[in-house]
């Protein structure tokens, strides 16, 4: 593997779905209290029983509802020695980019941080993938500075665009380095949701927002501020995305937390939980119909549990494949 740290290569294509992901089978699965300080959706639930074998449960069959399409699913086991209880969640310590370049992002709860994993690397090697380099974010963490991957970051990859919600875990620093390293504009903005009656950060800005090819999916109640929310619909708008906007409450069951994907025909589905589907209206299915079918697998234990739903157990693969 070459690990030119902080080189980029040159050739950067526009591709904003990918029919390969990468996915982390739990061994270790439960409520990770480091993280639930500023992840308000993470619900602390005693009597759940077996909470890692239902997560085991949840997380096959969905792969196996995304490779019944023809979705690329590489599943990679997390290691039981590290203690990781949140390794479901990949895409916030990694991103894979076109032009064979990665980033390695530093992480808000330290017990997250042995995520980020070499062999994971390895296993992408092998499946056929090229690295060329690593662009390696995490010495951050030692300045207590974060930005969580495409947790923190939303990208519009054929408009090189990447929003960002600020919060605990986005730093408006590290947004701006990520994006003169490959070559994107920041839209920055403050998203919150209300929390025993206060306006709170939220943690990801992929909890309430997620760009496909032709449409944007944002809850544009959890932008307070009249200018930002104005910034965005612009954006989104002179890009030619149908803009279908949900609920906070939508978002409480993880409607924003969707990711577009390819299938088999070159078949595109925005894939969700189905808390999620369940959540939204016959009108919002309709639009988000209008441009690819939709995919739903229960993921319950994991949402309750790891405050996270179906786009943060999917890292993107858009490496070049090897030559030969």
């Amino acid at each position: 593997m070459n690990l030119n740290n902080n080189i980029m290569t040159s050739s950067i294509q526009n591709r904003q779905v990918t029919n390969t992901i990468i996915m982390i089978r739990p061994i270790q699965f439960r409520m990770n209290e480091q993280t639930a300080v500023n992840n308000y959706y993470q619900k602390n639930i005693d009597n759940v029983l077996n909470v890692n074998e239902k997560a085991q449960q949840e997380f096959d069959q969905f792969v196996n509802t995304l490779k019944e399409v023809g979705i690329q699913v590489i599943v990679i086991a997390d290691d039981p020695k590290n203690d990781t209880p949140d390794s479901i969640f990949p895409n916030n310590w990694v991103s894979f980019h076109e032009n064979g370049d990665i980033g390695l992002y530093p992480m808000f709860a330290k017990n997250r941080r042995k995520e980020r994993r070499p062999e994971v690397l390895d296993k992408i090697e092998a499946s056929g993938f090229e690295i060329n380099n690593i662009v390696d974010y995490t010495t951050a963490e030692d300045e207590e500075l974060f930005l969580e991957g495409t947790g923190s970051l939303v990208l519009d990859r054929t408009n090189r665009k990447a929003y960002c919600a600020l919060s605990p875990r986005a730093h408006e620093d590290l947004l701006i380095e990520f994006c003169e390293d490959f070559e994107y504009t920041p839209v920055i903005f403050n998203a919150n949701q209300t929390v025993n009656n206060k306006r709170l950060p939220i943690y990801h800005t992929n909890v309430m927002m997620s760009i496909g090819e032709t449409f944007a999916i944002i809850c544009l109640e959890c932008i307070d501020d009249k200018k930002e929310r104005k910034n965005i619909i612009s954006h989104l708008k002179n890009d030619a995305k149908e803009i279908i906007t949900i609920t906070e409450q939508q978002v409480n069951n993880f409607a924003g937390n969707m990711l577009q994907v390819v299938g088999l025909g070159d078949k595109r589905y925005l894939v969700m939980s189905s808390a999620a589907f369940n959540s939204l209206s016959k009108e919002q299915i309709h639009k988000i119909e209008s441009h690819c079918t939709i995919l739903h697998s229960e993921l319950s234990t994991i949402e309750m549990l790891g405050g996270g739903s179906a786009r943060c157990m999917m890292a993107e693969v858009f490496l070049p494949k090897k030559l030969g």
